[in-house]
C-alpha cells in the first residue's frame, strides 16, 4: 500500500559544504575571556512559590512552580523574559559565538534535495536552495525535464514559522491535499490544491494532528479533534477525535462524520486506504505502543468492518494488499518482525501465512516495487536492503556504499524503478536510484561538499552496561584522534518509544568535528535498534536500564581516554531530554556540559496535558500506584539535588511545543536555579518563540540554536574553537 501522508522531515538534520579546511582546536582561553564570567554571580530571576501539594496513593508531594504551567498568564510571560535576557546575555558575551554562527551559516548555504517520489505519473521532490527557511515541492513529468513549483512554503509567512506539514495526493494525481503548521504546532490546518490550475481551493479544515489523509472518489478521510477551549489550545487534553469525509470544494462544516468511539476518548484512530481503493484501513491505538486493525471492503454490497487484529497487543502495519490478502509487517510472535499475508475474511491467527520470517536482524519496513517486496533491516543499527519476490523467496541484496541508514524508499506497486536516501554520520545524503529489471544501482543525486568527509572516521563500539549487556555506540571523529582524554565530546542517545538513532550525517555536528571533537551517539535501550525486546527493556519499570545504558557509555568514553569529564557533553531531546534530566541527577559529575531539550521533566504530570496520555503504555502513569514508585524515583523534576554540583546546563524549549508543553522544561529549570544557586556553572534556560517541538523550524532559528549550543560548550570547556 502506497505511503499515503508524506512527512517533511527528511531536511531536518542538514548536511553541508564547507569552504575552509578543518582546523585544530585550541584549548587556550585568552585573559579577557576568561574574565568575562569568572567572577559573575548567578543572579538568577526569582521564581515565585506557591503552596500547591498532591497525594499520589499516601506519599504528598510539593509542585510549588505549578502556576508556570499556566501558559496565557502574564507572569508566566515576565518569567519567560527574564529568564531569556540572563540566557542571551550570558550567550551575548561569549567571543567566538558570532564566529560559530557564520561558520554554520556558510555551511548550510548549499542546495539541498529530497528522495523523489512519484504520484500520477508525475516526479515530485523538495529543494532547498541553502538557506530558505523552508523546502520547496516541485514537479517534474520526467527525471530530465524542467521543474515547476508546486508549492513554495516560504510564501506563508516572512519569518518561516508557518511550515508545510503533510501532502496527500488524490489517485489520479489532479489535487493535493497539505497542511500547515504554524510556530511548530502540532495543529495542523488542511487546504487542498489543484495541480492543473495551480491554484487552491475553497477548502480549509481546522483542528488537525496526528492524521493521515485517505482520498476515495471525490473527497478524503481524516481524522480531526473537537475545538480547544480558548487558551487551552496549547496545553488542553487532546481527546475524542473522529474521523470525517470531506468532499472536495464544500466547508468543513458539511463533513460527514465516518468513525468515532466517544466510549474511548483517549484512544488514536487514523485512516488509510490501499492504492486501487479496495479496502479501507483503520488504526486503532490506546497509546504510542500497540494497536488493532480493522479493514473495510469497498467493492462490497455491503460495506462494514472486518476486524483483522483486535487485542492491541504489539505494532502492526498493512504493506499492501495482494490478490485480496493483507501483506502485514508485525511483531505478533516474532520481535524482531516479520511479514504475514492475512485474509481478511478469515483473519484468525492460525491462518496467516509467514512470507518473510523472522530473522535475527530487525525488519524495520517493507513496501512492494515492480513486484517484489523490498525489506529494509537494521543490522546492528545499520541498513540492509533485501528484495524478495511476493512469495517471501529471497533473491538479493541491494549494496549499500558503507555502514549507515536507508531511507525515504520510493517506488510503486508497478514501477522499475525505485529511489532511496543514503546517509551516515561522515557520508552526506545521497540519493540513489535502483533499477528492479537490470538489479543496478546508480547515484542520482549527491552532495558535493568542500568540507572534506573523507578526513572522518565512524567506529561502532559494543560496551558494557551496568547488567552486563552489550550496547552499541557509534564514535565519530577525524582520522589519527589522540585518545588523551582531551576531545571535546558531545555524548547522544533517544532511548525510548521504540525508535531507532540509526547513523545520519549532521551538518551542525561539522563545527564539533574539525574543531578536534567527538560526537558518540550510543543504542540505549527503550529503542526498536533490536527489536520489540530491546524497547521493552527500557520502558515502564525497566526505565532505569535506559539512564543505566547511558551512564556505562559516558563512563566507556572517559575510561577509554576519548575524553575525560571535563569534556563531555550529553543532549538529547523529547524522551531523550528526560533521559538527559535523569541522569544528570544521577550522576552529575560525569559531565561537564548537559543540553536537555524539549524534555519531559514531570513524571507525575505529563499526561495531563495534550496528547501526553497516550505516552502511558511507555511510562506508566502516576494514577496508578506501583507506576508512581518507579516514575517518581527517577522523575527529572523531583530529584534534583539541593547543592548538587551540577554542570553547565543549557535547557531549551520553545513557546508553542504543544508535544511536550514548556511547563516541564519552566518547571525543571526554575527548581534548579533555585535549589543551586551557589553552583560554580551556569544553570539557564533557552525559550524559543514562534517554535515547538521541533518540526518545522525554519533554517534561521536553526542556526541560531546551534550556534548557542556549541558555543555554551565550548565555553564552559574552557575551549576557543579555531
Amino acid at each position: 500500500m502506497k505511503k499515503l501522508t508524506i512527512s517533511i522531515t527528511f531536511l531536518l538534520l542538514f548536511y553541508a559544504g564547507c569552504v575552509a579546511p578543518p582546523q585544530s582546536v585550541s584549548t587556550e582561553v585568552t585573559s579577557t575571556e576568561e574574565s568575562i564570567f569568572a567572577s559573575s554571580k548567578w543572579d538568577y530571576p526569582v521564581t515565585r512559590k506557591v503552596d500547591v501539594t498532591d497525594n499520589y496513593h499516601g506519599k504528598v508531594v510539593r509542585d510549588e512552580y505549578r502556576w508556570l504551567e499556566d501558559d496565557n498568564s502574564e507572569e508566566t510571560a515576565s518569567w519567560i523574559t527574564a529568564q531569556n535576557e540572563m540566557t542571551f546575555g550570558y550567550l551575548d558575551k561569549i567571543p567566538f559565538r558570532n564566529r560559530i554562527k557564520d561558520r554554520l551559516t556558510e555551511l548550510w548555504d548549499y542546495p539541498k534535495y529530497g528522495t523523489p517520489f512519484k504520484e500520477g505519473g508525475k516526479y515530485y521532490f523538495f529543494k532547498n536552495d541553502g538557506l530558505q527557511n523552508q523546502s520547496v515541492l516541485y514537479e517534474q513529468d520526467e527525471l530530465d525535464s524542467k521543474a515547476r513549483l508546486v508549492i513554495d512554503p516560504n510564501s506563508f509567512s516572512e519569518d518561516g514559522t508557518i511550515a508545510l506539514s503533510g501532502l496527500s495526493f488524490s489517485h489520479d494525481g489532479r489535487y493535493v491535499a497539505y497542511g500547515k503548521s504554524f510556530s511548530g504546532s502540532d495543529w495542523r490546518q488542511f487546504f487542498v490544491r489543484d495541480l492543473e490550475t495551480e491554484e487552491d481551493l475553497f477548502d480549509h479544515l481546522k483542528w488537525i494532528k496526528f492524521t493521515g489523509i485517505a482520498w476515495r472518489g471525490d473527497g478524503f478521510y481524516y481524522s480531526r479533534y473537537p475545538e480547544p477551549k480558548e487558551g487551552d489550545e496549547l496545553k488542553g487534553l487532546s481527546q475524542a477525535s473522529a474521523i470525517y469525509f470531506h468532499k472536495l470544494k464544500t466547508d468543513q462544516s458539511e463533513d460527514i462524520l465516518f468513525y468515532e468511539e466517544p466510549e474511548n476518548p483517549l484512544m488514536y484512530k487514523t485512516l488509510s486506504i490501499t492504492e486501487d481503493e479496495h479496502y479501507l484501513i483503520l488504526s486503532r491505538s490506546m497509546g504510542t505502543h500497540g494497536n488493532a486493525i480493522s479493514v473495510m471492503d469497498l467493492t462490497a454490497n455491503n460495506e462494514k468492518w472486518m476486524s483483522v487484529i483486535s487485542d492491541f497487543e504489539g505494532e502492526h502495519s498493512v504493506v499492501d494488499n495482494i490478490d485480496n490478502r493483507l501483506l502485514v509487517l508485525t511483531d505478533r510472535n516474532a520481535s524482531m518482525n516479520r511479514l504475514v499475508f492475512i485474509d481478511p475474511v478469515n483473519p484468525d491467527e492460525s491462518n496467516w501465512k509467514d512470507i518473510v520470517p523472522e530473522s535475527n536482524d530487525k525488519l524495520s519496513s517493507a513496501t512492494v516495487v515492480n513486484g517484489n517486496i523490498v525489506a529494509r533491516y537494521m543490522v546492528d543499527v545499520a541498513s540492509q536492503i533485501r528484495v524478495y519476490n511476493i512469495e517471501g523467496k529471497y533473491i538479493r541484496n541491494i549494496e549499500l556504499p558503507a555502514m549507515g541508514s536507508a531511507g525515504g524508499i520510493s517506488g510503486e506497486r508497478d514501477d522499475s524503478e525505485m529511489f532511496f536516501s543514503f546517509s551516515s554520520f561522515a557520508y552526506p545524503p545521497t540519493t540513489f536510484r535502483y533499477d528492479m529489471e537490470d538489479d543496478s544501482l546508480s547515484i542520482f543525486r549527491e552532495t558535493i561538499l568542500m568540507f572534506e568527509p573523507n578526513q572522518y572516521t565512524t567506529d561502532q563500539v559494543f560496551y558494557s552496561s551496568k547488567d552486563g549487556t552489550k550496547i552499541p555506540m557509534f564514535l565519530t571523529y577525524k582520522k589519527g584522534l589522540k585518545k588523551d582524554g582531551s576531545n571535546p565530546t558531545l555524548l547522544y542517545a533517544y532511548g525510548g518509544f521504540n525508535i531507532s538513532r540509526t547513523p545520519g550525517f549532521s551538518l551542525s555536528n561539522i563545527v564539533l568535528l574539525e574543531n578536534g571533537g567527538i560526537y558518540a551517539s550510543a543504542n540505549i535501550r527503550g529503542g526498536g535498534e533490536y527489536g520489540d525486546a530491546w524497547h521493552r527493556a527500557g520502558m515502564l519499570a525497566n526505565k532505569q536500564n535506559v539512564f543505566d545504558d547511558f551512564i556505562s557509555a559516558a563512563e566507556y568514553l572517559i575510561n577509554n581516554n576519548y575524553t575525560s569529564s571535563n569534556h563531555l557533553a550529553i543532549r538529547g531531546g523529547s524522551n531523550g531530554g528526560l533521559l538527559i534530566g535523569a541522569v544528570l541527577n544521577q550522576r552529575p559529575e560525569l559531565y561537564k556540559v548537559a543540553f536537555p531539550a524539549v524534555g519531559v521533566m514531570d513524571m507525575l504530570r505529563y499526561h495531563k496535558f495534550t496528547v501526553g496520555w497516550g505516552w502511558a503504555v511507555e511510562y506508566g502513569s502516576s494514577d496508578n500506584s506501583d507506576h508512581f514508585n518507579f516514575l517518581y524515583s527517577y522523575s527529572p523534576l523531583h530529584n534534583i539535588r539541593a547543592n548538587g554540583n551540577y554542570p553547565a546546563t543549557l535547557v531549551t524549549t520553545a513557546d508553542h511545543d504543544d508535544r511536550v508543553v514548556p511547563a516541564h522544561s519552566f518547571k525543571y529549570a526554575a527548581t534548579l536555579q533555585e535549589k543551586n544557586r551557589g553552583n560554580p556553572d551556569p544553570l539557564l534556560i533557552r525559550i524559543e518563540h514562534k517554535a515547538g517541538h521541533g518540526g518545522g523550524k525554519p533554517t534561521a532559528k536553526r542556526i541560531q540554536e546551534a550556534a548557542d549550543i556549541w558555543s555554551f560548550m565550548f565555553y564552559n570547556m574552557g575551549i576557543t574553537p579555531k
